[in-house]
């Protein structure tokens, strides 16, 4: 995943460049904040619907069926003008299997240009709200102001967290751990 520097909010990649493009045309027309929000719930939209992530990753359809398709979804789901044009775009040009990083990359923009640092979280089990609470001051404690945190399950840890944070792994898991100490014993045989 490649996602703007934080020094300059200059975006890389192809997902960067589209973010940028996005988060300037919903600057320009006044409506970062609702854009902000409605790239957030489509990204949400992508995460829990298989149907519409086959649709965007579909190389058998053709462009003009493909963004027809996409876009009856985002009507239907009661999505702005700005954010269908730009799916529209997306579309257009057989970007849409890297529609969710390019979603990814907004949200990262947004963030570094709001002086907001994301920390990416793995956990094997949801987190309450007493850990996420317990997490954010950790992370505060770190030296990491203003800090929102991206969930995400993945059971094959065990146990523990991962938490990234920029360049920076923080791993606590059970299965690193597990990991650390089969090493640590084959070295020691």
């Amino acid at each position: 995943m490649q996602t703007p520097s934080v020094g300059t909010g200059a975006s890389v990649g192809l997902a960067g460049r589209y973010a940028t493009a996005l988060y300037e045309v919903a600057d320009e027309s006044r409506g970062l904040d609702q854009v902000v929000e409605q790239a957030a719930a489509l990204a949400r939209l992508i995460d829990e619907s298989p149907p519409l992530r086959t649709l965007l990753a579909d190389p058998t359809l053709d462009t003009k069926q493909s963004r027809d398709a996409v876009l009856a979804v985002l009507r239907e789901q009661g999505f702005e003008a700005i954010l269908q044009h730009f799916v529209g775009v997306i579309a257009a040009n057989r970007r849409l299997p890297t529609l969710r990083a390019m979603l990814r990359a907004f949200a990262a923009l947004v963030a570094a240009r709001r002086g907001i640092i994301i920390a990416e979280v793995s956990s094997a089990h949801t987190l309450t709200d007493l850990q996420r609470t317990q997490l954010r001051a950790r992370l505060t404690e770190a030296g990491y102001g203003r800090v929102d945190i991206h969930e995400q399950v993945d059971a094959d840890l065990l146990g523990g967290l991962v938490v990234r944070v920029g360049a920076r792994l923080y791993d606590s898991s059970v299965r690193s751990r597990l990991t650390r100490l089969n090493n640590a014993m084959k070295g020691a045989a």
